[in-house]
């Protein structure tokens, strides 16, 4: 909901506290914008979302409820202090109200007394929206308008539903306009309200305060601003303006009346501090609209993005550019196209439209997002962690957000009962390359004890094909030569990988397809492996995998792990591997000590300690799948089998900022140990178990749980339940709905679709497929446009990412069921 014009200017005012003078700083700014020594006299709209106190009692007068937007009542005010002082040009001030309560108290206590539950301020913030989009569309682009949204009491004040002001308004992050408080304590509230805007990424372009000559805050303030414009690049730069001490009160109305319009006449006059806070509001809004429009040139000249080939764009045009990012949604900056020709289309005029429009992030940024962008609980965890700490090293020290972390991924998390250890890297690849080090080492102990270092010899990795565990080379060599890695001038793939068999459905049917085709009657069957594991299919996977061994063995292959993506291999085209195969490989591989044994030489291995790993250590690659982005905390879950060293990333913070955590078990760990320091674990990065990313860890982890045992998913899974044989509830599902998916199977272009927990995979009929192909992308261009219709609720356009032929995409795990039929809607309208 970004509101951003070039013919009209909004700007919201923020109290410090109650009783700072908001409403008689609006009626200043209200006034002196449409004073007659502008250049273009504007029209200025006053607009005061919620107002309590009885019609009789009340400052503010309002007419009859107006339908200003369609669907939305609003109440014209045709009596308020805004204009009662607007001066000579009152006509050119409207003054509006969309929520009226009235109990003379805070607005959420106002709601409860009028028995309206928190139900009716569900579109709070999307009824304040829809009041500025429809008077910007209402008003002649060849002016200059202002508009002003006047909070209720503090910044943090509640709206009816009881959420803070700061927190409500976030979506719209209008440019601020800060309201100094000027009593005794006005220094601390002042900068505290500042702090707390910024912290939720406003920008608060002014501070107005009043000249009280005793407590004189102002002149701290004025200070404290102008330093902090200097030194600090974060927000924008705030310029203050010292207004002077409104009149007391007089009892005598009219007397009243003439001291406090002189006052206004007096501040508003031309050269007034207020004059130069207009002027830089003005020229805050034009330098942004100017920042948007020349960042895709600058980015092309400046910047080197990953997995884009550069020679193959079009120019500016094909860069989005993210102004603010809040919930599922992107605040985009939209490149003007040509308008239609035909004044009855219905594509909005971009004139009057946002330069800012909605934009649905459709792949999860990358498969990090959990809770949507800017939450709040992980912002001031963040913020907590680096007042506290920064940074600090952390070989031979600990602190408490990383020791916090590692027990509680031991203890409670994907760790139970069998890892010992974490340890901490940066991300999903070097946290990988960090459990190949561990695997491999401990399995050179095992099978190679005697070897020295100049005499080592190479011990690969088991795993599938498509497989993509990182960009680094350790992990690049773990994967069969493919699109991402064959390239690369140092790599040397270091193993072997087995065809896989996936689950898709097709034309409405769920199917097991590969080497080996079966159809199942539901989703929920395939997910239940145990009970699969006495099947054909199971003993047909075993033959093979068994027979796949002899013959490396037999070759004289040296192996080290076992290296898997669980559930679904995403970079391979969001494949959705059958559990029952990954049970099945690591069960085989467990059982055949002897063979790895003798592919080294050996006639026995070592044998290992009650409770080591035994075959080859086990890895489970849970960077994309790990903490339910897959539906379930970990893959352990639908296997029925531990790793012996797991990787978690991406939603290990709640997708805010980077770091990772690789699980080991006691024996891995125990491999490392030696008197001599060489053989330690001699891997790590400066920022290792860098405090603000485990302290934020720690709160999205907390979250999880929280959402997990209060059954915020309790609705997408009983859409699932029925899909399940008998009725039980499935363990497997998806916030995508069951009969979607299946009504994309038989689409004409769809070759299969699936879905588990926030992932939805579209494969697209295409004879060559593969990387390369476009026809995803192509097919759904038509999602980036934003969609805008009378009525509708949730207009956006969607972001996504496609892999060749598949396209995918991917909520956080607390998106609204609203916004999901919304997002399958549009997927369905586009392929059909």
């Amino acid at each position: 909901m970004p509101h951003l014009y070039r013919h009209l200017q909004v700007h919201q005012v923020f109290g410090a506290n109650t009783n700072v003078g908001k409403t008689i700083a609006s009626t200043a700014l209200c006034r002196s914008s449409v004073q007659e020594s502008r250049v273009h006299r504007p029209t200025v709209f006053y607009l005061k979302p919620v107002s309590t106190g009885p019609p009789n009692e009340a400052d503010d007068r309002y007419g009859p409820v107006i339908q200003l937007i369609p669907g939305y009542k609003s109440y014209e005010c045709l009596q308020s202090h805004i204009l009662r002082f607007a001066g000579p040009h009152r006509s050119a001030i409207s003054s509006w109200c969309l929520f009226k309560y009235d109990e003379p108290v805070s607005p959420h206590l106002a709601a409860k007394a009028a028995r309206l539950g928190n139900s009716f301020d569900q579109h709070f913030v999307q009824s304040v929206s829809r009041h500025i989009s429809g008077i910007a569309k209402s008003l002649p682009t060849d002016r200059h308008h202002s508009m002003f949204v006047e909070t209720a009491g503090g910044v943090h004040s509640p709206i009816p539903s009881g959420t803070t002001q700061a927190e409500a308004y976030r979506p719209l992050r209008l440019p601020i306009v800060l309201v100094g408080d000027s009593n005794l304590g006005g220094i601390s509230s002042t900068i505290s309200a500042y702090e707390s805007l910024t912290l939720r990424g406003y920008d608060v372009e002014s501070l107005l305060i009043f000249k009280e000559d005793y407590y004189r805050n102002w002149e701290y303030l004025s200070d404290w601003f102008a330093k902090r414009n200097q030194e600090s690049t974060v927000g924008a730069k705030t310029h203050v303006g010292v207004l002077s001490q409104p009149p007391k009160r007089r009892s005598d109305p009219n007397e009243d009346f003439e001291v406090t319009d002189r006052y206004y006449r007096e501040i508003c006059q031309s050269g007034s501090p207020l004059r130069d806070v207009l002027d830089h509001l003005e020229h805050s809004h034009q330098r942004r609209i100017d920042e948007l429009e020349s960042m895709p040139k600058r980015t092309l000249q400046h910047v080197w993005w990953p997995f884009v080939q550069h020679a193959t764009l079009k120019g500016p045009e094909d860069i989005t550019i993210v102004d603010s990012a809040h919930g599922d949604v992107f605040d985009a900056a939209v490149t003007p196209s040509p308008q239609p020709s035909d004044p009855s289309s219905s594509t909005p005029n971009q004139a009057y439209s946002s330069i800012l429009q909605p934009v649905f992030d459709g792949s999860a940024s990358w498969w990090t997002q959990a809770f949507g962008h800017a939450n709040p609980s992980l912002t001031l965890a963040a913020s907590y962690a680096s007042g506290r700490y920064g940074h600090v090293i952390f070989p031979l020290a600990s602190h408490q957000p990383a020791l916090q972390l590692a027990e509680r991924l031991i203890k409670s998390g994907p760790g139970k009962g069998w890892a010992a250890k974490a340890f901490f890297s940066d991300n999903g690849s070097t946290g990988m390359e960090v459990a190949l080090k561990m695997a491999i080492r401990s399995a050179r102990l095992r099978y190679l004890p005697d070897s020295s270092s100049s005499e080592k010899k190479e011990l690969g990795v088991l795993g599938l094909k498509g497989s993509y565990h990182g960009d680094t080379i350790g992990a690049m060599d773990a994967c069969e030569g493919g699109v991402y890695n064959a390239a690369v001038e140092w790599y040397r793939g270091r193993g072997y990988w087995f065809d896989v068999p996936t689950i898709g459905i097709k034309n409405g049917k769920v199917v097991v397809s590969g080497d080996w085709s079966e159809d199942f009657p539901s989703v929920h069957e395939v997910y239940d492996v145990e009970n699969r594991l006495t099947s054909k299919l199971a003993d047909a996977y075993r033959s093979h995998i068994q027979a796949t061994l002899e013959r490396l063995v037999g070759e004289g292959r040296m192996f080290g792990a076992l290296v898997i993506e669980p559930l679904i291999m995403g970079a391979a085209g969001m494949l959705f591997v059958d559990p029952l195969f990954h049970r099945v490989l690591i069960d085989t591989v467990r059982s055949n000590s002897s063979f790895f044994a003798a592919s080294c030489g050996r006639s026995s291995a070592t044998s290992p300690q009650e409770g080591s790993w035994t075959g080859l250590p086990v890895i489970y690659d849970e960077v994309f799948t790990g903490l339910y982005r897959a539906g379930y905390p970990s893959a352990t879950s639908v296997l029925k089998v531990d790793p012996d060293i797991s990787v978690l990333a991406k939603i290990l913070t709640g997708g805010l900022l980077p770091l990772s955590a690789t699980l080991a078990s006691q024996s891995i760990y125990d491999a490392f140990l030696s008197p001599d320091k060489v053989d330690a674990l001699l891997h790590g990065h400066s920022y290792t178990a860098h405090p603000v990313g485990c302290a934020v860890a720690n709160e999205a982890l907390n979250m999880l749980e929280t959402m997990d045992k209060g059954g915020a998913w309790q609705g997408f899974k009983d859409s699932w339940r029925g899909t399940s044989g008998g009725g039980t509830a499935s363990s497997a599902w998806s916030v995508w709905g069951p009969s979607f998916v299946k009504e994309l199977s038989r689409l004409g272009p769809v070759e299969e679709s699936m879905a588990l927990g926030t992932v939805l995979a579209i494969h697209l009929r295409d004879p060559s497929g593969g990387y390369s192909s476009n026809l995803a992308q192509q097919t759904l261009s038509n999602l980036k446009s934003s969609i805008i219709s009378e009525g509708d609720t949730f207009p956006f356009g969607v972001h996504f990412r496609t892999l060749g032929n598949v396209a995918y995409f991917m909520t956080s795990l607390n998106t609204s069921k609203e916004a999901v039929q919304l997002l399958q809607s549009r997927i369905l309208d586009t392929l059909r």
